[in-house]
Parts: C-alpha cells; structure tokens; sequence
C-alpha cells in the first residue's frame, strides 16, 4: 500500500452513500488518506437529504459533484469500497475490495438517512484503524 492509502468509493449514482463515506473519510482521516468517489450512473447533483445528514455531524458535502468511476480510479486505489453497484467495478489483482451493504438514501428523509450516515462513519472509523494504524 502506498504511504498515502488511496480510498475509493463507489456507488450507483455517486450522490448518497458514496459521498457521505468520502465526506466522513476526509473529515476523520485529517488528511491521511486520499479519498476518491464515483459512481457506476452518476446522478446530476448530491441528495439534498445526505447533505442535511453529514452537515448534522459538522462535514460539509455541498460542494461534491458526482463523477463517473473510471478504471484508471480503480487501478490507482488501494481500497475500493462499493456500495450497491454490483459487478460493474474492474477488479484489478493487488486491490483490497469490500462490499458494503448500505440502504440507498435516494428518497428518504432525514429520519431513515441518519441510520445510513451512522453505520457509514461506524464503517469508515474502522476501515481507519487498519489503514492509519497508531
């Protein structure tokens, strides 16, 4: 693994759970670990509703754009992290891969998307303590 992990997140739409994981991994890593987002579909702007979610917790997401997961992110990542997209991510041999199993946020409100943003930053706490051991 390089000395900067390079984490990346994916999910269909690149508006939900993706960016909040980038957001709480930016956020609690200080910087530590490049982060990295895309989606397999990208949506056209961030779910309103993950912006109020992550903005409860201090981490401002506002600004995030969905992207499209290239192959180039893949390659260059030590840690890809989905989320609901299935089979549509290369694997490259040397990667670590997780699935995470999360509840797509679109359409929820706030009461059914704070669960969602708990267990990611429960998530991304853990998947710190491997990466930036102390």
């Amino acid at each position: 693994m390089a000395e900067k992990p390079v984490v990346l997140f994916v999910c269909i739409h690149n508006a939900g759970r993706s960016q909040m994981a980038a957001g709480f991994m930016r956020a609690l890593s200080g910087g530590a670990v490049e982060v990295r987002s895309g989606g397999s579909e990208p949506g056209t702007e961030i779910n309103p509703i993950a912006i109020q979610a992550m903005a409860e917790e201090g981490i401002d997401i506002s600004e995030a754009v969905p992207q499209l997961m290239t192959p180039e992110q893949v390659k260059a990542s030590d840690v890809v992290i989905t989320m609901g997209c299935g089979d549509v991510c290369p694997i490259f041999p040397g990667k670590r891969y997780e699935d995470w199993e999360l509840v797509d946020p679109r359409g929820k409100g706030i009461d059914e998307v704070r669960p969602i943003r708990d267990d990611i930053k429960a998530r991304i706490t853990a998947l710190l303590a491997e990466l930036l051991p102390a």
